[in-house]
């Protein structure tokens, strides 16, 4: 099929079809029940939800909600109400307690201080990259961004040290959560159904050990606007479906694209789509209406994050798979 806008459409109902038999013939032949799964109050573990219930039956799919302090009231409003929807049994845990207690929050807060020392807990943060990347040549350094009660806002770029000892703090987030839904799932003989989409893996917009630790990901093959048709077919509430995709991992609310693809999605999967395949930049370009030094700076981009996180998709190495 010739590139053109309309190339990641799919055929929902097949899709589903064979997303339910994939489902269900992995959690047998692992020899497991059901499957646990997060929901986050995002599209992706809604569409992957929907789907565990589709594939298993209701009583053989539990969702967890896991927020903590920092987490937006939207996220566990917006899963409760999908859950209600699905008809799925959930459990909520609070995880603030566990995070505190491996010092997620100090060892961040101590960093964010170390450049601006008037931050305290009454502040609000976030980390973000530069955007509108096919308008500018710009490199993937991240700007702290600091808020106080009042509404004033300051800003300062990361170095390096920074850089990964915030991230760092914020991913033990997505593994403190992956720890709760191994429990539940080792607790049930379940599986930990993951809800990671292709536009996440192929960049590497996950945790390894967080988002990343589980037992099957039956959307990684799906670019985020295949998900939305998807999630769409599936009946996902609304709410969900119109939620700009977010991380949910800072105080401060911070998307997807501000935090890590520096392009909206429709933009993104298109572009993602042609870099994969290898796509011309002239026919990108005809079909895009973006110019060779547009396609270039996103090719660039998408190469770099690609690159860098290629450990992320490795199995664990040693000599047992070395050739």
């Amino acid at each position: 099929m010739d590139f053109n806008k309309d190339i990641l459409n799919i055929d929902c109902k097949s899709e589903a079809e064979k997303l339910c038999s994939f489902i269900k013939n992995q959690v047998a032949s692992m020899k497991r029940d059901g499957a646990v799964i997060g929901l986050s109050g995002g599209v992706d573990s809604a569409l992957c939800s929907s789907l565990c219930v589709k594939a298993l039956g209701k009583s053989r799919v539990l969702a967890l909600i896991l927020p903590e302090k920092e987490s937006s009231p939207v996220s566990r409003e917006y899963a409760n109400k999908q859950a209600n929807n699905a008809g799925l049994t959930t459990i909520t845990e609070d995880i603030t307690p566990a995070l505190e207690g491996v010092g997620t929050y100090a060892r961040r807060d101590k960093s964010i201080r170390e450049i601006f020392p008037e931050f305290n807990d009454q502040y609000k943060s976030k980390v973000i990259l530069p955007q509108d990347l096919l308008s500018n040549d710009s490199f993937n350094f991240f700007t702290l961004m600091i808020k106080d009660t009042k509404g004033n806002v300051k800003t300062a770029r990361l170095n390096n040290e920074s850089k990964r000892n915030i991230l760092a703090a914020a991913n033990t987030k997505q593994i403190t959560r992956m720890m709760y839904l191994n429990y539940y799932a080792e607790k049930n003989n379940f599986v930990v159904c993951g809800t990671t989409n292709r536009s996440e893996y192929v960049q590497g917009f996950f945790v390894k050990y967080g988002d990343g630790g589980v037992d099957l990901e039956p959307i990684a093959h799906l670019y985020k606007t295949q998900v939305y048709q998807l999630a769409d077919y599936v009946g996902v509430i609304p709410e969900i479906l119109k939620r700009s995709p977010s991380p949910d991992t800072f105080s401060l609310e911070v998307t997807d694209e501000e935090m890590h693809f520096r392009l909206p999605f429709d933009l993104l999967d298109l572009l993602l789509y042609a870099w994969e395949n290898h796509i011309s930049t002239a026919e990108v370009g005809r079909v895009m209406n973006l110019t060779e030094k547009q396609i270039k700076r996103a090719f660039r981009d998408i190469t770099s994050k690609h690159n860098a996180t290629n450990y992320l998709r490795l199995p664990p190495q040693s000599l047992l798979n070395a050739h």
